[in-house]
């Protein structure tokens, strides 16, 4: 089974950007974790600070008629950053998904900045994983096997 995570703009600094807010757990390790947890299944991991990329992916692993051979993930985890509160392209993607997406943030956006306490993503992701911290991702993957199983 293939599930793809989805990580946005400045993600690929985990483990070095804010810990106080973001932990010290980079993402090659969180990738380890949940491999080790689940070894059936492929993990594909992107990150990319640009939000054409974001959406390039949900379309190519979410969207049915969009994918190339050998792109048949069964669900999508994204923590689309900064783009959750401000990327209505990135919104209308998530929402054409043929496939589960489970959006996830580190922090609980929630008891943060104003700014920040609203995400143009909830409404259209089948689930929410949020102030979980990095075990947030393992979390998601969980929901997403329970969701595929049943």
């Amino acid at each position: 089974m293939k599930i793809v995570i989805i990580n946005g703009p400045n993600l690929n600094l985990l483990g070095k950007r804010e810990p106080q807010i973001y932990g010290t757990q980079s993402m090659e390790q969180i990738l380890v974790d949940i491999q080790r947890a689940h070894m059936d299944v492929h993990l594909i991991y992107l990150q990319s600070n640009h939000e054409g990329d974001l959406i390039d992916w949900v379309q190519r692993y979410g969207i049915e008629a969009m994918r190339r051979e050998g792109d048949e993930a069964k669900g999508i985890v994204l923590n689309a950053g900064g783009y959750t509160h401000t990327s209505v392209a990135l919104r209308d993607a998530v929402a054409c998904a043929n496939v589960p997406v489970v959006e996830v943030h580190i922090s609980d956006i929630s008891q943060r900045e104003e700014f920040r306490r609203v995400s143009l993503l909830t409404d259209v992701c089948n689930h929410s994983i949020i102030g979980h911290g990095t075990k947030g991702y393992q979390e998601a993957v969980e929901w997403l096997l329970g969701r595929v199983e049943s």
